[in-house]
């Protein structure tokens, strides 16, 4: 069974979703927190964020999570387009 287009998806959707971190991290930069652009971009990416804020250690007003985070997605489409590859 070929799984080319689930690869091509799996990573499409990663790399639109680390945009969209990205996008979130440089709109907290710019935007005011009640902007409706920066509250919509910040309930797609604040489910994920969030877990990430809890677990790490505050660094003086810095905030590390969105990289956290892209790491994190790299990571997962990688493995999963691993996993695919090996099944076809």
């Amino acid at each position: 069974m070929d799984f080319s287009l689930l690869i091509f998806l799996i990573n499409a959707l990663g790399q639109i979703f680390t945009w969209i971190v990205i996008a979130s991290a440089l709109l907290s930069f710019v935007l005011p927190p009640y902007h409706p652009v920066r509250e919509f971009v910040d309930r797609i990416v604040a489910p994920f964020l969030n877990p990430i804020r809890r677990m790490m250690r505050q660094t003086g007003g810095m905030d590390f999570s969105p990289i956290v985070l892209c790491l994190a997605i790299w990571a997962f489409t990688n493995i999963l387009i691993i996993i695919f590859r090996s099944l076809s």
